[in-house]
């Protein structure tokens, strides 16, 4: 109902209108139909939002005399964050079905929480835990002795070895924990000699792994990401990274052995960190930045070696004058 949708939103419902008014579903603004919700967060679309034909749109206050007649707004500070909440009502993630399927492989050392659901061909290793209400799907692998929290997701064909999570982790295809660092000695005949890798994966609650990325185990200490940190696919996390609190470390990111990253770090797109390096909490570093110098908290550093956006500029200004006409304008 719409009054159900108002609150989940956090807005207040404009005067006249159903409150029981029944909704099916949410749609983008181009699509979505008199029964769906949709929303605008910015301001390049309200070419479509005058064309909308959705029942309800989620939108900042100063957008709302551009939304048709008929069309009830929902006015908000945040209509992104607004919107998430309102499509969750239609959406929610799926609950565990109980039970272990009949190919799975579960050690009897294991320790399997109640409402969990074990996937077909998923394996859980000697002495592994599984907290209550925990999903691991197809093919998905915990190794021995790995720990993990309540209402957990292990989608299809992820893994976890070595590691200790926390409650609503989520893994998404393809992620890879704790396995082995890239840790070597040369040796005078020139081979490689694998350095045993001795710590763990710490993932604190909520930390989500997307598609496809690596969290390495610990050298000789853990790797610890921070709770409610989200993690991109394809991101490679090196042995001993520490990250704090809800970090966002986006596609193709890379952070090398012992980097450090405070709270609430964000890392654009393919950003790469030199090891042992310190991010500041609050701090934001831009796509494709190469970090080679440690980034103080709550400042924003882009580009390649990374320095201070202000810098860069004036760099960037500087390189394109080179070689130029003296009186070629740029």
């Amino acid at each position: 109902m719409l009054s159900v949708i108002a609150a989940a939103a956090g807005a207040t419902l404009p005067e006249g209108c159903d409150r029981g008014r029944v909704l099916v579903g949410a749609a983008a603004l181009q699509s979505a139909g008199p029964n769906e919700i949709s929303f605008l967060e910015n301001r390049r679309y309200l070419p479509a939002l005058r064309e909308t034909r959705a029942g309800v749109v989620i939108c900042a206050a100063d957008f709302a005399s551009a939304a048709p007649a008929g069309c009830v707004v929902l006015a908000v500070t945040a209509p992104y964050l607004a919107f998430a909440r309102a499509a969750g009502l239609f959406h929610p993630a799926p609950k565990a079905a109980a039970g272990i399927h009949p190919t799975a492989v579960v050690a009897a050392s294991a320790e399997i929480g109640p409402e969990c659901e074990i996937g077909p061909y998923a394996v859980v290793g000697a002495g592994a835990r599984i907290g209550a209400g925990s999903i691991l799907g197809p093919h998905a692998v915990v190794g021995d002795g790995c720990i993990f929290g309540t209402d957990c997701r292990l989608h299809a064909h992820s893994s976890a070895s070595h590691t200790i999570a926390g409650d609503g982790v989520v893994l998404h295809p393809g992620a890879r924990i704790g396995q082995e660092g890239f840790g070597f000695a040369p040796t005078p005949e020139g081979a490689f000699l694998t350095m045993p890798q001795l710590g763990r994966v710490c993932l604190g609650d909520r930390v989500e792994v997307g598609a496809n990325a690596c969290i390495d185990r610990g050298s000789q200490q853990d790797t610890v990401i921070g709770a409610g940190t989200r993690i991109d696919n394809l991101a490679q996390i090196a042995h001993n990274v520490a990250t704090g609190r809800g970090c966002v470390i986006v596609a193709q990111v890379g952070i090398a052995g012992s980097a450090r990253l405070g709270d609430y770090v964000t890392l654009a797109g393919q950003v790469g960190v030199a090891g042992h390096l310190s991010i500041g909490s609050k701090a934001r570093v831009g796509a494709q930045a190469g970090v080679m110098n440690d980034i103080p908290e709550g400042q924003d550093w882009v580009g390649s070696p990374a320095w201070p956006v202000r810098d860069t500029l004036r760099a960037f200004a500087a390189l394109r004058k080179l070689g130029q006409p003296p009186n070629k304008k740029i």
